[in-house]
């Protein structure tokens, strides 16, 4: 039975309207016969289901309807045409500061936070500890939440959602918050929630992201549905060779050629960076100049066989 159901779901934004201008200038513009309001849909003619344990990666350009479709899964938004089903308490991450209260403490806005999510008071007491340990802020409790950096507000927010027991798990940009230590936590932690059978959706720009984590891809393009699937590396290929040519696919065919495309291009590059480097070795030894070169091989020699730099050093040992 499916967690989360979308069928034929669209989501319309309204500019223009009294709720922009005032009543006081939609009367006027009323009377005036001047009034104007202009439809623009976010998302339209989205159709797709995730059972317990998938983990979606949404993609698409800026305006492609990501953020909009994860409010409407979120109950935050409500779709003017078709429809969300969604079964099991959410945890979203879709602004991460989002819900602070600026002058309340670390400590307070951690037990504020749970409690917005629907937790006790007794569940974040018994979880308080290992949220604050693992967005690693044991020093900063009783500070002011303002006095935080970005990144710290942003570890909380994260910590809070991931450790305590939603059934689905909605991601917008966030595993990319913190330092390098921290992202690669955060994806750990993120594995070891899927692995429980969480639902996860994750939104993120980093497509190896996607590649990693996620075993259905759902493709949006200014708010139309170009895949959903489980075809993963595929659509991944074929949309960073979209991001190159900006052309979309017509059809599954289309797809796979874009996917095909990518991979040679990739490996071109590959084979002329190779070519690069051997030359550029080349001229350093035509030079005369030995020290140089033998860095330049080395530095090849630790990126394409790392192993041969260990296999030498076993060997000296054993001299």
């Amino acid at each position: 039975m499916a967690i989360i159901k979308v069928n034929d779901a669209a989501i319309r934004y309204i500019t223009g309207d009294f709720k922009d201008i005032g009543i006081k200038e939609y009367v006027i513009r009323h009377l005036q016969g001047k009034y104007n309001v202009t439809e623009f849909w976010a998302d339209r003619h989205i159709t797709f289901e995730l059972d317990k344990g998938d983990m979606l990666g949404i993609i698409g350009s800026n305006g492609a309807g990501k953020s909009t479709l994860l409010k409407a899964i979120s109950g935050i938004m409500v779709p003017i045409e078709g429809s969300i089903t969604v079964k099991g308490q959410i945890a979203a991450l879709l602004e991460l500061t989002a819900g602070f209260d600026n002058d309340l403490t670390v400590r307070e806005n951690t037990y504020l936070r749970g409690a917005m999510l629907g937790y006790t008071r007794q569940f974040m007491d018994e979880k308080y500890e290992e949220i604050i340990t693992f967005a690693e802020l044991q020093n900063f409790q009783d500070r002011p939440f303002k006095q935080l950096s970005s990144g710290m507000k942003s570890r909380l927010a994260f910590s809070i959602a991931c450790l305590v027991n939603p059934d689905i798990l909605i991601l917008d940009e966030v595993l990319s918050v913190g330092d390098g230590a921290f992202r690669k936590k955060s994806g750990d932690k993120m594995r070891q929630i899927l692995s429980g059978g969480v639902t996860g959706i994750l939104v993120s720009h980093s497509i190896s992201q996607v590649r990693e984590m996620c075993n259905k891809i759902l493709w949006l393009d200014h708010g139309r549905q170009i895949y959903f699937g489980d075809e993963t590396e595929t659509v991944c290929n074929a949309y960073e060779e979209f991001l190159i040519t900006k052309r979309l696919p017509d059809n599954w065919d289309d797809m796979e050629r874009m996917s095909a495309a990518y991979l040679e291009r990739k490996e071109q590059e590959r084979q002329e960076k190779k070519r690069l480097e051997a030359q550029k070795l080349q001229d350093l030894i035509e030079s005369g100049n030995s020290d140089a070169a033998l860095e330049a091989a080395l530095s090849v020699i630790r990126r394409q066989k790392p192993e041969l730099l260990k296999n030498c050093g076993d060997e000296m040992a054993v001299v």
